[in-house]
């Protein structure tokens, strides 16, 4: 089967897409479900319940150096939802509803003009254009504005070594390009894995989609927090499901 081709900004992009070097600082959230849901009802897609009445948000800065969409920095606010037409109680609900669930994405500010295209025609993710400011040192932390009004500010507690072999997983990613509701599977290898409880600070800022992150109780206490320093990823096609 001949591999799908997309032309972006006059480069043609052959899939499946390969980021070869990234790295990330992640925070997970436990939020009101309900809050999540109306958040994301335009989706079509149902936030998955880990416990009554809660629901997983996951806040992700990212740092690609080296793969087929370019050097850019991405911030990423994704809600954990159930699979489409999951039926079973293990699959709507309960901390095992987590091990099949998906990340449905919501926003998605980067800062190169390439990735932002490529990222709304191929796959349908939230791009919109943002600045910055990365902050390096004893805590990493960075602010990301848009217009000029800061969106978030996060500060990361340096954590624990994971784990010391590199850990593969596949995951599915959900987005809506066009009005329809896409599933977008990836495979991704994290390396050089620290975490810890808590371990972040949130600061937000003045944009509404600050006033969306508080509509969910930010800022609070993380569940968990982690960094990685080295990402490879691989990205197939966005299929539509709804």
């Amino acid at each position: 089967m001949t591999a799908s081709q997309h032309t972006i900004a006059g480069t043609v992009l052959t899939m499946p897409v390969q980021i070869r070097k990234a790295t990330q600082h992640m925070a997970m959230f436990s939020v009101d479900a309900g809050a999540a849901q109306r958040l994301i009802d335009y989706s079509g897609l149902q936030v998955c319940h880990y416990l009554p009445g809660r629901a997983i948000v996951v806040l992700t800065f990212m740092h690609y150096i080296d793969g087929d969409l370019d050097q850019y920095h991405e911030f990423n606010t994704s809600v954990m939802v159930n699979p489409p037409g999951a039926r079973s109680k293990s699959k709507r609900g309960g901390l095992r509803a987590l091990q099949s669930a998906g990340a449905f994405t919501h926003h998605m500010p980067v800062d190169q003009e390439f990735t932002l295209e490529a990222g709304t025609k191929i796959w349908g993710y939230p791009k919109v254009m943002a600045d910055f400011t990365i902050r390096e040192g004893r805590q990493f932390g960075f602010d990301c504005s848009i217009d000029g009004q800061l969106v978030v500010g996060m500060e990361f507690r340096r954590g624990l070594p994971f784990r010391l072999t590199p850990r593969h997983q596949a995951q599915r990613s959900y987005s809506r390009r066009d009005g329809v509701a896409c599933e977008t599977a990836f495979d991704y290898t994290l390396d050089g894995v620290r975490t810890r409880f808590g371990g972040v600070r949130v600061r937000l800022g003045d944009h509404r989609y600050a006033k969306e992150l508080a509509s969910l109780g930010l800022p609070k206490r993380a569940l968990l927090s982690s960094s990685a320093d080295n990402v490879q990823m691989t990205f197939g096609d966005a299929q539509e499901i709804l």
